[in-house]
């Protein structure tokens, strides 16, 4: 049995992991019983590829390396979507394996899907099937590169594998036949659940001088702090939009130092709009502030398990990210989203996440309300660390019932 994994930005390394750590175990519990063994190839379009934004993340998630690497990179929509469809159409066609696994909602997520959903059937050898990991998610905002990525994917998928409820909801009332439909949970969960003893082992607070002396007994607490991150074009790539949030984040800033670590073009972006000035500019050493400098700082991308450990100890994250909703509300750290809509409800059904909008007075409003939250919150269905373990006992079940039917038509 043949699948073909495809990543290109960081959210699909955190979704593909647990799928190929639970097919090696498939492989080493089948070796003992001489079930069929899962021969898989990684790809990676390099959509958004940078050493600081996709080496650490494959060591940190023991990722193996790429066995394709298709070196994209960015670029305009249609472009990118393009040339991932050109470069993966021939690593397809020498491949041609039995399922395409595609993750999430970035352009290589349709790119790939919508090749091989082209793929040439003969009698000898039918076209691969399609699993979208993460499926059925909706904002209903057609405005969003995201959202179309999400629904074309899912229109032209064989397996569509769901993380919430309402992603069934949405599925059902698109008209996609349920028996494609398959509720497994959420292997981005199953990435942060997994990593949590090494998450203990990073550096990051102390660098950041985010712990507190030694006192009495020994101990280290860990200084009140936010975690802010921000990339969506709509909210940073204009002046107004950005200075309207970060006018929202004015008296969070007073009382807290907000580590906010800054893609390279949301760098780019504030220098641009002349917007320094609300920003700490802070190197990740002995300078680096701790919560007696308070305000915004700077500073670069983390690797997951850095990123995970400021998460994870965060008073509170503001963000606009999907994923990091879901994190948080695994974790359950408070949340504010910072946009209008979100294609993850159950965040918010659960209390942890808060959607804020993108104006001033809306996001400093959750974000007191989101301080003063107390109280336990609900885990979503399956979101329990064992998703990845459930789509491959699916796509050993489909790829069988495939080979039958090869076989039959021969």
């Amino acid at each position: 049995m043949k699948i073909m994994i495809v990543v290109g930005a960081r959210p699909n390394f955190m979704k593909a992991a647990p799928i190929m750590e639970a097919m090696a175990r498939h492989n080493a519990e089948g070796a003992k019983s001489g079930a069929e063994q899962i021969e898989w190839t990684l790809v990676h379009t390099g959509q958004h590829y940078d050493s600081r934004m996709s080496d650490a993340f494959f060591s940190d998630l023991n990722l193996p390396l790429p066995d394709v690497f298709l070196g994209v990179g960015s670029g305009a929509h249609g472009a990118q979507t393009a040339e991932i469809m050109k470069r993966f159409e021939e690593v397809l066609q020498k491949g041609y394996p039995d399922i395409v696994v595609v993750a999430g909602d970035v352009n290589s997520t349709i790119a790939c899907a919508l090749v091989t959903s082209k793929m040439p059937a003969t009698a000898e050898r039918p076209r691969p099937l399609i699993a979208h990991v993460e499926a059925g998610l909706r904002s209903f905002d057609r405005t969003m590169p995201e959202e179309i990525n999400r629904v074309l994917t899912d229109h032209i998928s064989d397996l569509l594998f769901v993380t919430e409820e309402s992603g069934l909801r949405n599925l059902a009332k698109e008209g996609i036949a349920s028996e494609k439909i398959f509720f497994v949970g959420n292997t981005m969960i199953d990435s942060l659940l997994a990593a949590q003893k090494k998450v203990e082992t990073s550096t990051v607070l102390d660098r950041l001088q985010l712990r507190a002396p030694v006192n009495g007994n020994g101990s280290r607490k860990i200084k009140p702090y936010a975690l802010l991150t921000l990339h969506r074009p709509a909210n940073v790539d204009n002046r107004e939009s950005l200075e309207e949030i970060l006018e929202g984040l004015k008296d969070l800033a007073a009382s807290h130092a907000i580590i906010f670590p800054a893609h390279p073009r949301t760098q780019k972006q504030i220098e641009q709009n002349g917007l320094q000035s609300y920003f700490n500019f802070a190197s990740q050493d002995a300078s680096a502030p701790g919560s007696e400098r308070k305000g915004i700082s700077l500073i670069e991308p983390q690797g997951y398990l850095d990123f995970q450990s400021l998460m994870k100890h965060a008073r509170i994250v503001v963000t606009d990210s999907g994923g990091i909703q879901e994190e948080t509300t695994g974790l359950g750290v408070a949340c504010v989203t910072v946009r209008e809509n979100t294609e993850r409800p159950v965040t918010v059904e659960t209390g942890t996440n808060i959607l804020a909008g993108v104006r001033r007075e809306g996001i400093r409003q959750a974000i007191r309300q989101q301080l003063e939250r107390t109280g336990k919150h609900a885990v979503p269905k399956f979101w329990d660390g064992a998703a990845a373990g459930r789509i491959v006992e699916i796509l050993v079940q489909h790829s069988a019932k495939k080979l039958e039917l090869e076989h039959s038509q021969a």
